[in-house]
């Protein structure tokens, strides 16, 4: 039995049957020149972009020097900056971010910047209006700020009905178009007083003031500056329209 056993061997388990092909397959797969590799892991690859350029200010504090610009940079030397920054180390994720905030610290350091010079303007005014004569503060008790939005409506309708008595110059004079621009003057005042007599009172005094103040300006202007029909009725009108405007539009 002995004898029989050492010269025809026999394996009576199963997995080193299955073993052994494997092993010999890898053989071989070796002596054939190709060599198996184990899978890699994903955490094998380095953070932060691999071979990618990291961006050598990174730990910079100040804001400006990290992005390589002077502190009294403007806001398009700012931007161009960080564009370009970013475009040298796009892909590296820790230059992106430490680029995109310094450039974020700088934004909301010139907002702040804003806001107090503002504040500081509203301040000063206010201070100067308190120090004013008592002539002056009754004055500026008459006068408001309205919203931009209504100045550059009221301006607008001013200035077309400039424009149109400019353009029939030619055909007659402006009695027309001032009567209008006299009517929207009051319409405008009533509509902010709530009070007609008041609105009328301050529409006909804007008027008039214009048309002195025209009667007087008007033949001070050199004669080659003025086309042949220009009169100084219709000059004059034009400077009564720049009163009205200021009347309707600033006065309460």
């Amino acid at each position: 039995m002995v004898s029989l056993l050492l010269t025809n061997p026999r394996f009576s388990s199963p997995h080193v049957a299955r073993k052994l092909p494997a092993r010999e397959n890898s053989k071989k797969l070796k002596a054939n020149g190709l060599v198996i590799r184990g899978p890699r892991c994903a955490v094998d690859t380095p953070y932060g972009g691999g071979n990618l350029t990291k961006f050598p200010r990174i730990t910079v504090w100040d804001p400006y020097k990290r992005l390589g610009i002077p502190p009294d940079a403007s806001e398009e030397e700012i931007w161009s900056s960080r564009n370009f920054l970013l475009q040298q180390y796009a892909g590296h994720e820790r230059s992106e971010e430490s680029i995109e905030a310094a450039f974020e610290k700088i934004l909301m350091a010139s907002f702040i910047n804003r806001r107090k010079t503002k504040i500081n303007l509203k301040s000063k005014l206010k201070k100067k209006v308190e120090e004013s004569p008592p002539w002056v503060k009754n004055l500026l008790n008459f006068v408001e700020l309205p919203a931009t939005e209504v100045i550059f409506r009221r301006l607008f309708l001013f200035a077309f009905m400039g424009g149109w008595s400019i353009i029939n110059s030619a055909e007659g004079g402006p009695a027309f178009q001032v009567a209008v621009s006299l009517a929207a003057c009051i319409y405008f005042l009533n509509e902010k007083t709530k009070s007609l007599a008041r609105a009328f009172i301050i529409g006909l005094g804007s008027l008039v003031a214009g048309w002195v103040c025209g009667s007087f300006l008007v033949p001070m202007i050199p004669s080659f500056l003025l086309r042949p029909t220009w009169t100084l009725e219709l000059l004059t009108s034009l400077v009564a329209y720049v009163f009205l405007f200021l009347g309707c539009t600033f006065l309460k």
